[in-house]
């Protein structure tokens, strides 16, 4: 089960009061994420939740017509609407509203805030992943997020830090996708593709925070 600080607990309560959803419900939804996330949408059968939900499959079937709808129109809606502006903001001032020497430390904080982020919503996230190419709303949803609340306050920072003659002189836009998809592969690599395997955290960080700066930093 996700932590108290995840984005799973902070969703259901949100639904919980604003959508009116019974506590059967709320455990309906609970049990679809839980499962989704352990064998795929797919792979998940409306029995199935029903029985680690507690709940009649009719009872599902009587909130939701198919499967389909319960995924479209609780967990993807309840993930990106609710809980995503939540989130990003959230990120946003504890990675870049601080004060930094070296955009060295900059990095270091963003992937170490996502590495907690990931680690505290590994069920929603392993949803995230499998359905993204496949729910164009679930794409809208987080390019909004990210273009409204996370690139102007990344894209601020690499301004100040170029300021500083430590970053190269080419468009921050090239620079952010250097940054954001070799975070996101590092992420999705410690706790999605090899959670078990044995390794130390912060060689693995700082590692990556030299490949970034080798190709964005000034010598």
């Amino acid at each position: 089960m996700a932590t108290d600080d995840s984005i799973l607990k902070h969703m259901l309560e949100t639904m919980e009061q604003s959508e009116n959803m019974t506590p059967k419900q709320i455990k309906i939804v609970e049990a679809a994420i839980e499962l989704i996330a352990e064998k795929g949408y797919h792979a998940t059968s409306t029995s199935e939740i029903a029985k680690r939900a507690g709940v009649a499959e009719g009872t599902i079937f009587r909130h939701y017509k198919t499967k389909k709808d319960l995924l479209v129109s609780i967990v993807i809606p309840g993930l990106t609407k609710f809980s995503a502006p939540f989130y990003a903001d959230q990120f946003v001032e504890e990675v870049f509203q601080q004060t930094y020497d070296r955009f060295d430390d900059v990095l270091y904080h963003f992937i170490k805030n996502r590495f907690a982020f990931a680690e505290a919503n590994i069920p929603l996230l392993k949803i995230l992943l499998q359905e993204l190419a496949f729910h164009p709303e679930i794409q809208e949803a987080l390019k909004k997020v990210f273009t409204e609340k996370v690139y102007p306050a990344l894209n601020k920072t690499i301004d100040h830090f170029k300021a500083k003659g430590q970053l190269m002189n080419i468009p921050n836009e090239s620079i952010v996708r250097m940054i954001v998809p070799t975070i996101l592969g590092l992420t999705i690599s410690r706790f999605i593709l090899q959670p078990t395997i044995d390794w130390d955290e912060e060689v693995e960080i700082k590692r990556t925070v030299s490949f970034i700066m080798n190709g964005i930093g000034k010598d």
